[in-house]
């Protein structure tokens, strides 16, 4: 049975969550309900973040297969592909030729960052504001329109058919950018520790740098004294340099969030906004600053208001203290 297998290699989401696909699997496959939904989570709204174009664009086949798999394993006759919109014009005869008859609907409309988020997903499918909800209940239990769904990223449902056929290998999708000699897509074990994807892909600087892991904006801020661990989330990589402008890189992360905060709860909403105001200043108040990412880390509803303190503490306690 799929389920057992997917749990006996250990596959984990490979959209940023690294849950149990094998857990999940089985966690709607036992839910009571006469409908069951699958989709897939093609989003990849984060800067930096590339993989799942590129598996698309190279394999297609494979996707569809992985997410036909799903379905029949937990008795679902229907599922989506939650694309991002500026996808669309690269992937949709591709993927349109790779889905032939089955009942698997290519989702197409207009949508941001937050939908990365797998209950916001859920409420854009149904028509409804582009918002998260509460958990729990979770889409496992209580997905679209109410019935249970298996929602997993584009790499999942890729590492699912390699699981099924014998030919996974605990390897992952890592995209690396930033100051890098070579941009892109590489294939290396999930094992692999920073250091070594920047070794064995001839990324290693030759100048001071630090690096942000796991997403595009969202990420980890990391020094080369700390590299010896995965990327793990999202398997992004982007090296800056040290002596980087600041302000440039703060304003730049700000903006982002606050652009792409839905507004639905007071902390992210007031934070993203506060936040890009007093960066801002030409006086740095990092006080102010640290007091605005408390709140964010700890009272944001969903995961957008929480991951957007972690790049802002990270280079604030590791690089920019370390200023004259």
């Amino acid at each position: 049975m799929i389920i057992e297998r997917l749990k006996k290699e250990g596959l984990k989401g490979r959209g940023g969550a690294a849950f149990p696909t094998g857990l999940k699997w089985e966690a709607v496959k036992n839910a009571k309900a006469d409908k069951k939904y699958v989709i897939c989570n093609a989003s990849e709204g984060e800067p930096g973040v590339l993989k799942d174009l590129f598996i698309l664009r190279k394999y297609p086949e494979e996707v569809i297969k992985g997410i036909n798999l799903a379905m029949r394993e937990i008795g679902s006759d229907s599922a989506y592909i939650f694309l991002n919109p500026k996808y669309f014009p690269k992937l949709e005869k591709k993927l349109k030729k790779a889905i032939k008859d089955l009942p698997i609907v290519l989702f197409k409309k207009p949508h941001g960052y937050i939908c990365g988020e797998e209950s916001t997903l859920l409420n854009v499918i149904e028509g409804k504001p582009k918002m998260p909800r509460l958990k729990p209940p979770f889409p496992t239990e209580k997905g679209l329109w109410d019935y249970p769904t298996l929602i997993n990223n584009v790499e999942t449902f890729y590492q699912a058919v390699q699981v099924a056929e014998g030919k996974y290998k605990a390897e992952r999708f890592y995209t690396l950018g930033g100051k890098v000699k070579k941009k892109g897509i590489a294939v290396l074990p999930e094992n692999f520790t920073v250091r070594q994807i920047l070794e064995h892909t001839g990324n290693w600087p030759n100048f001071d740098f630090f690096v942000q892991v796991g997403g595009g904006m969202s990420g980890e801020i990391l020094v080369s004294e700390e590299l010896d661990r995965p990327a793990g989330g999202a398997g992004s990589i982007i090296i800056y340099k040290k002596n980087a402008n600041p302000m440039k890189i703060m304003r730049k992360w700000a903006r982002f969030f606050m652009n792409e905060s839905c507004g639905q709860c007071v902390p992210c909403r007031e934070g993203t906004f506060r936040l890009n105001e007093a960066l801002k200043r030409k006086d740095f108040d990092r006080e102010l600053v640290e007091d605005i990412l408390f709140v964010l880390s700890e009272a944001s509803l969903c995961p957008l208001g929480k991951g957007a303190a972690v790049p802002f503490i990270g280079y604030l306690n590791k690089i920019y203290a370390k200023k004259p």
